[in-house]
């Protein structure tokens, strides 16, 4: 049995006591399942005292079948019947519901897990239903779920003006230690969405767990996050998105091995370890991703091993990554200048850093990376006295 009983237990236990209309749209995914491992949407379809009326579905899909950047179509769920309307199609504009689609719901409940870090689309997916709820005039209701990565640590910069996007659409920091019902609590209130915005807490989470300390079962939220290990490295990982380094994704080991066909993977390893870098590893490897980046060619690299998940710091991991393989191979190394997220006018890497500072200011050697990590320091300090006002734990 579970330590932790998430919002969504909560609300099926008792929706009396946070509903007052029976009428109900659901932002879900494959996530939404109770500590049983029991989907939420026929629970809901199946309660006497509600009414499902429509369910919303982020990117990758309401199962989570969609690899990343894919539109996603509306659809019918094969389970209960319903209407399935995507939040993530082929344009900008089709990240929010459009009001006419909240028609005839009482309450949007907004219940999947996320994975700690700030590019993960999921938390923006929920600040633009709470937008469209705003307009709508009808109530967002957040079922609290634990952030995977603990609620205490938190790491690197924030999001800078103009590179918000759908990785970084508020200004904070990529591990921002906070749960989805907190995150929700700081859009709406400190960043102006001005919604009715209900959060359902959990019990027994408390800030020092990680996601197996809760007890809870893991299911992955999107296909290239299949484990605790991923999540645990993404933080820094993800930066490799921005580049023409594969991130492994088309492996079994995504965000845990990078790597490229021109590198040397013990050149590269020894490189890193000189580093010494907490809490990690570099194990000199060969994979060849099945799609993606470097598809079906060998690829050299490293596989990062984490060995203290707490000492490790995933984002100043990541910088380091990317600045041995720049350093190693000038001539090779390239950023991605494809569109990312639905924006073409920036790179990818600075919409995935915040900002411009780090490909144009930190790639070359010349400063440490602990002179790097303390150009992070005021945005920390000053996010850190922002979110202690909005945690529920």
């Amino acid at each position: 049995m579970s330590q932790v009983r998430t919002g969504l237990e909560h609300l099926l236990a008792e929706p009396e006591k946070f509903l007052k209309d029976k009428s109900i749209g659901l932002v879900v995914n494959q996530t939404s399942v109770t500590g049983d491992l029991r989907h939420s949407i026929p629970q809901f379809k199946e309660s006497a005292q509600l009414t499902l009326q429509k369910i919303f579905a982020p990117e990758h899909g309401l199962y989570g079948v969609e690899q990343d950047m894919i539109q996603v179509s509306d659809s019918v769920d094969p389970v209960s019947g319903t209407e399935v309307r995507s939040l993530y199609g082929d344009e900008e504009q089709s990240l929010a519901p459009e009001s006419v689609r909240l028609q005839g719901i009482g309450h949007l409940i907004f219940d999947i897990q996320d994975v700690g870090s700030r590019y993960y689309t999921f938390i923006y997916t929920l600040a633009n239903c709470m937008t469209a709820c705003k307009e709508a005039s009808i109530n967002m209701i957040v079922c609290d779920r634990p952030n995977p990565l603990n609620g205490i640590a938190m790491e690197v910069n924030t999001v800078a003006d103009p590179f918000f996007s759908f990785v970084g659409q508020y200004p904070v920091p990529n591990r921002h230690g906070m749960t989805v019902g907190e995150l929700a609590r700081i859009f709406n209130d400190h960043f102006g969405i001005g919604c009715d915005l209900p959060v359902v807490p959990m019990s027994g989470w408390n800030r020092s767990m990680w996601f197996d300390d809760t007890g809870l079962p893991w299911v992955p939220p999107s296909p290239n996050m299949p484990a605790l290990s991923t999540a645990t490295v993404y933080p820094g990982m993800c930066l490799i998105e921005g580049t023409r380094l594969s991130e492994g994704r088309g492996t079994a080991l995504p965000f845990e091995q990078i790597g490229a066909p021109f590198i040397d993977p013990q050149k590269l390893s020894e490189s890193l370890q000189a580093e010494n870098l907490s809490g990690v590893i570099f194990r000199p490897h060969y994979f060849k991703p099945t799609f993606h980046k470097w598809s079906q060619e060998t690829c050299g690299g490293i596989q990062l091993h984490v060995t203290d998940r707490h000492r490790l710091e995933p984002f100043l991991t990541g910088i380091a990554v990317i600045r041995a393989i720049y350093n190693l191979y000038p001539d090779d190394f390239a950023w991605r200048t494809e569109p990312y997220e639905f924006v073409s006018d920036r790179p990818a890497i600075d919409l995935l850093y915040g900002s411009d500072h780090f490909r144009e200011n930190l790639l070359p050697e010349g400063r440490t990376l602990k002179e790097i990590k303390d150009t992070w320091k005021e945005d920390c300090e000053g996010f850190e006295k922002l979110r202690k006002k909005f945690f529920l734990y």
